[in-house]
């Protein structure tokens, strides 16, 4: 008898994807290709085709369209940040589950946390890069 542990490859994964101030917890699982966010459909949560688009472009990439159930929380930030944090987390959640796809998914940029965050003011500017108008006189 070996003494070796078995790899076994998960048939479930909870991950966090993130963009911007948006968080989204992911738990993917085997299933029928049902997405659901914070308690609702995909197509109520995304109501716009190409937020919809963003968060199937990992399915896509990996091959696995219809294959996994999703139920994710997303929380913070925007509409769009959210859609970009979901991808993210679902990414990351094929390759616990098929770590034969991280090449893939990793060439698409999927597996890379987009770290672009809105600039803060700073004190006697109009904004973060914009200043008050110089007058001369």
């Amino acid at each position: 008898m070996s003494t070796e542990p078995t790899a076994t490859i998960p048939t479930e994964a909870v991950t966090t994807g993130k963009r911007k101030t948006s968080m989204a917890r992911v738990r993917l699982k085997l299933g029928t290709g049902r997405i659901t966010v914070n308690g609702r459909t995909l197509e109520d949560y995304f109501p716009r085709e190409t937020l919809r688009m963003v968060v199937n472009q990992a399915f896509e990439t990996a091959g696995a369209v219809g294959r996994y159930d999703i139920v994710a929380r997303c929380e913070g930030g925007g509409i769009n940040g959210q859609a970009g944090a979901l991808r993210h987390g679902i990414s990351r959640a094929l390759t616990v589950v098929d770590p034969g796809q991280r090449t893939a998914l990793k060439k698409a940029g999927f597996l890379t946390r987009d770290a672009r965050k809105k600039e803060r003011k700073k004190y006697g500017q109009r904004g973060a890069r914009a200043r008050f108008q110089f007058s001369k006189r």
